[in-house]
């Protein structure tokens, strides 16, 4: 079990981890109360972390949730900043990439739906 007594910013965790292109957005996502440690909202960019807390927060229009496995110390490459958490984030429905509402349909949409429909022609 890794030392609970080493610490880091929620921050600039972050920003290694590379969940944020800057220690500054990191850092206004954490201000904003987006972040919570362990289910508790982080209210400054100054509260530690260590391995093994749970982070969830919004990305995107995705709600992340990491287990800190590693603090890191630096922000490296990809591959080095991707074994620093472990995934928990549930995974997205399946939607077959299809968007759903509002958009019209493409012309290959509009055959394949003619393709389905009896014809309206043959009496």
């Amino acid at each position: 079990m890794p030392d609970p007594s080493v610490k880091l910013r929620v921050d600039k965790w972050l920003w290694f981890a590379r969940f944020f292109k800057s220690r500054t957005t990191a850092a206004a996502q954490v201000s904003g109360g987006h972040v919570r440690i362990n289910g508790d909202r982080a209210a400054k960019p100054s509260e530690t972390v260590s391995a093994g807390d749970v982070l969830t927060f919004a990305q995107g229009n995705r709600v992340r949730v990491i287990r800190i496995v590693a603090l890191g110390d630096r922000r490296g490459p990809a591959p080095e900043a991707q074994a620093l958490y472990e995934d928990l984030t549930p995974p997205d429905s399946p939607d077959d990439g299809v968007e759903s509402g509002g958009a019209r349909p493409t012309k290959r949409d509009r055959r394949a739906i003619d393709a389905l429909k009896p014809d309206a022609f043959d009496n």
